[in-house]
């Protein structure tokens, strides 16, 4: 099937002003000025998206794809996420991890849900392991992973600096850090090792012995929850500058509490430090649950994230002209896809798949196109889960 998308303003992520694009199956085969494709002899489906702004599908690289959480007990494992609530939040990728929780949640059950999303229409990939080290693997190793499952594409959320972790040594986190460096090589992918910070005084320590003493490079780590306090982000900024790059949780008082600085802050203190805006991330750490403890490590109370987080603190910082669209495009997206070695999301290009967003002019998400499916049109929810589909909304 053709679809031809006329007159949209587009962002992909550099401005390109009035396009016309040319959807077939799931890609882009055309970008051109308006009125400039022609289509004759066969059926196609046109659509004018006249005053509307396009970017690239929102990439989340930190989704608990099949909940998070389980901190209080049994009964406080967050729920598996819904491919309405990712649609809705404008995201057409993520990639998705386990938590704390290593022992009712499982690999198998990660990479089943990955490709049940798939199936419902959008892209999902996932990462080895959870909080501890050894971490979970499918194969083995995170290593035989990366090689052999197409969906695993790095390591994570391994957890340190954080009272949940397994305090795992040096030694065992510069072996895990070379299993996705030999792993990502041989497997042609980013091999990410993805980090979850706490509130620990170690902070980014073992980072910054791990470049120091060793030849693994500062790109393949990727710590996030960098924002949740002063001290942290101040040496996630060190850190980029060093080469590396950071993920933000977004999300802003009082839906999370566990963040002391907000996205528009830290994107001011980045630039402010001469951050490269190309090594920041934005994630939702959506249907992981955020718990609260007291100074004595007891659990004192819990919420969970929400997926469309992500889409508010987007079209926060563009209402209040705090970035660009062109920068709202790179940090929510274009980002993620290149730091992530995904060549054909993140960018609105010809042989790219056509994972679209589009917005009126406040800013309101009102259309989603995932790998060339329109998942939502004119702030009407299209996509819904298997067992949805007779629901209204």
């Amino acid at each position: 099937m053709l679809t031809l998308i006329k007159n949209g303003n587009l962002y992909g992520p550099d401005p390109a002003g009035k396009k016309d694009l040319l959807i077939a199956g799931e890609k882009i085969v055309a970008v051109a000025e308006p009125g400039a494709i022609k289509i004759r002899g066969i059926p196609y489906d046109s659509q004018d998206a006249s005053g509307k702004t396009i970017l690239p599908g929102l990439i989340d690289p930190h989704v608990h794809l099949i909940g998070g959480g389980g901190e209080g007990g049994p009964s406080t494992r967050a729920p598996e996420i819904r491919i309405e609530d990712i649609v809705r939040s404008g995201v057409t990728t993520v990639i998705g991890c386990l938590g704390t929780d290593g022992i009712t949640r499982h690999m198998t059950s990660l990479l089943a849900k990955a490709r049940g999303l798939e199936t419902e229409g959008i892209t999902a990939f996932i990462f080895s392991g959870s909080y501890e080290i050894p971490p979970q693997t499918l194969t083995g190793s995170v290593r035989s992973d990366l090689v052999l499952i197409d969906k695993v594409i790095g390591a994570g959320e391994i957890a340190i600096s954080d009272h949940r972790s397994s305090q795992p040594t040096f030694d065992e986190f510069a072996r895990l850090a070379a299993e996705c460096r030999v792993g990502g090589l041989l497997g042609g992918k980013a091999g990410i090792l993805h980090l979850h910070l706490g509130d620990g005084v170690g902070r980014l320590d073992m980072v910054f012995r791990l470049i120091r003493e060793t030849e693994i490079p500062p790109s393949q780590v990727i710590p996030t929850h960098v924002n949740r306090n002063r001290e942290l982000f101040a040496e996630a900024v060190r850190f980029a500058l060093a080469g590396g790059a950071f993920d933000l949780t977004a999300g802003e008082e009082p839906e999370n509490h566990s963040l002391e600085l907000g996205i528009e802050e830290a994107i001011r203190i980045s630039r402010r430090r001469r951050v490269p805006l190309d090594r920041i991330t934005v994630s939702s750490d959506s249907n992981g649950s955020l718990p609260v403890f007291d100074s004595k490590g007891n659990l004192v109370g819990l919420t969970i994230a929400g997926q469309k987080s992500l889409l508010r603190s987007l079209t926060g910082l563009l209402r209040r002209r705090a970035i660009s669209v062109e920068e709202g495009a790179r940090l929510f997206s274009t980002n993620a896809a290149t730091l992530y070695q995904l060549p054909a999301k993140g960018r609105i290009k010809v042989g790219g798949d056509a994972d679209l967003i589009f917005f009126d002019s406040r800013f309101e998400l009102r259309d989603v196109m995932a790998r060339g499916r329109w998942m939502m049109a004119e702030g009407k929810l299209l996509a819904k889960g298997t067992f949805n589909q007779d629901q209204e909304e």
